[in-house]
């Protein structure tokens, strides 16, 4: 650059930095109004030119490390922000073309200048733009690599103490909103060969934790539409996963208790296996907590009942289902005129649905009923 340019274009300086400053605010809508934002572009501003009209004549390096700090830190801001590259780098070409024209205005002012002279300052002003957003790319780039290794330890840390279970509530809640989770409700566990841990944290993203436990990878998906039964067989196929059943966030650590007992049960193959398919034979096998779960969840349409009337019910359902729906049978068995268990019968109808005519669905509630606690008589 001519050695002239600095003395030249030094007294323009406030107003050439109001006007680059102003222009770049103009050009960058995402960061409308914001106030931080608008004082670190005049800071920058101010920075580029001061060095720009100290390179004037000289051959140093465009950039020393702490201007280039700057511009670093001015593009670790956007990442922090969640914006992209985009606004800083149409910031710069902005910037640039401004400072082209006053640098060249400048010294027109002053004395004649050759074409040659104003190549040879299109030619350094391009450069040095070039260095400011290698500057702010780089700081963009650092920001996020620090937050994605961040994010990662928050959500191996999720993992965990979903898995170890016993987390007091708030600290749950605390730990599922630093990884973005809106909610912490339900849970699904999904056990995974180990070498599909990387792949299961791609195809999930925000939905899921993994973690690794050498054996097998373990993924927690939170509850909504990816972790529902039709979108799980699809995105599972051809995986050997083992999908344990949505239970609440807190009961975490026996939902995947389950799924490992189904996977001991079920061999894995293509098709996903669903835990929630087996709790009869896992219940049968003296499994605690899949009898559990299938009492809660067969027994769910009585729950709003009164404690009389939900006990009246279910004892007269159990002896149905003994005696294969004779009604005759029932009424003997339990004292009652037949057309109370008619009654009776067509109440769990309502409730219960087209569960009472499905054969699997009837050896689960007879099951159920056969571990429950009841009195001798009603």
């Amino acid at each position: 650059m001519p050695t002239d340019l600095a003395p030249a274009m030094r007294p323009r300086l406030p107003a050439t930095v109001d006007a680059i400053a102003t222009a770049v605010e103009d050009t960058a809508a995402e960061a409308a109004g914001n106030a931080k934002f608008a004082r670190d572009v005049r800071n920058a501003v101010q920075v580029a030119l001061d060095r720009f009209l100290d390179l004037a004549g000289t051959g140093e390096p465009a950039l020393p490390p702490k201007i280039r700090e700057v511009f670093v830190a001015l593009g670790a801001g956007e990442a922090r922000e969640n914006r992209g590259p985009e606004m800083l780098l149409g910031a710069l070409r902005t910037a640039a073309r401004l400072m082209l024209r006053t640098a060249s205005e400048s010294l027109a002012a002053q004395r004649p200048i050759t074409v040659d002279e104003l190549i040879d300052l299109a030619d350094a002003t391009s450069a040095y733009a070039d260095e400011l957003a290698a500057a702010c790319t780089d700081g963009l780039a650092r920001q996020l690599r620090e937050q994605a290794g961040e994010g990662d330890r928050r959500r191996r840390q999720m993992a965990d103490l979903l898995l170890r279970g016993g987390a007091p509530s708030e600290v749950a809640r605390d730990a599922a909103s630093s990884i973005g989770w809106p909610a912490l409700d339900t849970i699904v566990p999904v056990l995974l060969p180990p070498d599909q841990a990387r792949d299961a944290r791609f195809r999930f993203g925000a939905d899921g934790v993994v973690t690794e436990r050498g054996r097998d990878a373990v993924l927690l998906l939170r509850g909504g539409p990816r972790a529902e039964r039709t979108a799980l067989t699809e995105a599972l196929q051809g995986r050997e996963a083992v999908v344990g059943p949505a239970l609440g966030w807190a009961e975490v650590p026996e939902a995947v208790r389950l799924a490992e007992r189904t996977a001991e049960l079920v061999r894995p193959a293509s098709e996903p296996i669903f835990a929630d398919d087996h709790f009869a034979a896992l219940a049968l096998r003296g499994e605690t907590g899949a009898l559990a779960v299938l009492s809660a969840r067969r027994l769910a349409p009585l729950v709003g009942l009164r404690a009389g009337q939900r006990e009246q019910l279910l004892v007269t359902l159990e002896s149905w289902l003994r005696h294969w729906g004779s009604r005759t049978s029932v009424a003997a068995e339990l004292f009652v005129h037949p057309q109370t268990v008619s009654y009776r019968l067509n109440r769990l109808r309502d409730l219960i649905g087209d569960d009472l005519d499905d054969p699997a669905a009837r050896f689960e509630l007879l099951l159920v009923l056969a571990y429950r606690s009841r009195p001798t008589s009603i």
